[in-house]
């Protein structure tokens, strides 16, 4: 048999790539997740608030200068509702919503960290969120439920390298994994971004002019728990890089942010 002639390197194909839009494996598992917890709205009213009193987070669990209040799900629920409150929505205006946010910055974010890390990052940031909700609504009973704390965590972690040159915000980008694998900013860095600076403001505005306003969502007219947000933004901002698996170079990435600049 006669074998085929190898193609100079100039002319050999290059490997696929992966269109920006394709979602990675780790962010659609999260998504369906959300979407089945989501399937409890069928269920007797009775039941549906059963499991919205045992996983949603509601601050005057933890309180107890004022008259107890027996909740639902004992001592583990101080525990774990600091994340299951992230899986439940209101209705499917709240989930479609988070969803939309997630599909960009979450994308990206996943295939940056990989399963594992991911997971674990939407977790800490969700619990960061539960955190700054307990410290600004200390006697509230009314459960808080949604992702949207984590999503902002999303949000502020994919900022560390969104604007760098070759990521999925920038002008100039490749495939889906490498745009979401470029060297990252160094906190510092990021925050004297002009870039970073004004999405910043931007998030920061949009979500005070909620929180002031009393801007209600949702046909239920459920109130946005804009501190949860802030919560799990600024633990998603500062702890990126305790996450984050992609070196970064001696340059601090300096000169592929300033080229995109």
């Amino acid at each position: 048999m006669e074998s085929q002639p190898e193609l100079p390197p100039d002319l050999a194909p290059e490997p696929p790539r992966e269109p920006i839009l394709t979602l990675p494996g780790a962010l659609t598992a999260y998504i369906l997740l959300l979407a089945v917890i989501h399937l409890r709205v069928l269920l007797p009213p009775e039941w549906e608030n059963w499991t919205i009193d045992v996983f949603g987070f509601i601050p005057k669990r933890y309180d107890s200068t004022l008259l107890a209040i027996d909740f639902p799900g004992g001592a583990g629920a101080k525990v774990w509702t600091f994340v299951t409150y992230s899986l439940l929505h209101a209705n499917l205006s709240h989930i479609g919503f988070n969803v939309l946010w997630l599909l960009p910055f979450g994308s990206a974010l996943a295939r940056r960290f990989g399963a594992v890390r991911f997971f674990l990052f939407m977790a800490v940031t969700a619990a960061a969120g539960a955190l700054a909700h307990l410290v600004t609504h200390e006697h509230a009973v009314a459960p808080m439920i949604g992702a949207s704390a984590s999503v902002s965590g999303t949000m502020a972690a994919a900022i560390r390298f969104a604007f760098v040159q070759g990521s999925f915000l920038s002008f100039s980008r490749g495939d889906a994994d490498a745009a979401a694998k470029v060297p990252a900013l160094s906190l510092s860095r990021a925050l004297r971004n002009p870039r970073v600076l004004g999405f910043l403001g931007v998030w920061f505005g949009v979500n005070i002019i909620f929180g002031v306003g009393s801007i209600a969502i949702g046909s239920d007219g459920a109130s946005v728990a804009w501190q949860a947000h802030i919560g799990g933004f600024f633990a998603g901002l500062v702890l990126f890089s305790l996450f984050d698996p992609v070196p970064r170079p001696a340059a601090d990435a300096a000169p592929a942010s300033s080229r995109d600049a």
